[in-house]
């Protein structure tokens, strides 16, 4: 998928269908997560508890952009991307697409967060500097 280092496949179930018989606006969201958590586990074993120093991330803020229906048993390929990388947080893009058409788009904002003290914290520096490297940004 042009554009972006990460993808993921993904086959549509039955429960991602609702009563309209295509994908759910709920469940774009889940299909957004489930290619976070597999693009932190491959930048370095890192899971959405645990970004390094203990801390793990808290999502704010989520936008998705519906271009074509989706239906059950649909083939996706999922993409997701790093951009806007602050000290304490960074968003996160994502990609749909069914046969090279991109279905739905979508940008996640992710914050640092200790789930202990339950505050922001700075990104763990290796955490970064992993995101840096892979996504090219530096």
């Amino acid at each position: 998928m042009e554009g972006f280092n990460f993808t993921v496949p993904y086959r549509v179930r039955i429960v991602d269908v609702n009563y309209g018989g295509h994908v759910a606006n709920s469940a774009v969201l889940n299909f957004f997560q489930d290619a976070r958590i597999a693009y932190l586990d491959n930048l370095g074993g890192y899971s959405e508890l645990n970004i390094g120093s203990k801390y793990g991330i808290i999502l704010p803020e989520a936008h998705v952009r519906y271009k074509a229906e989706m239906f059950h048993d649909d083939a996706l390929l999922i993409g997701v991307r790093v951009r806007d990388l602050s000290r304490s947080s960074f968003r996160m893009e994502y990609r749909i697409e069914r046969d090279g058409e991109i279905t739905a788009e979508g940008e996640t904002s992710l914050v640092c967060f200790d789930y202990q003290s339950r505050k922001p914290r700075r990104l763990d520096s290796d955490f970064r500097d992993k995101i840096i490297d892979f996504e090219g940004l530096g």
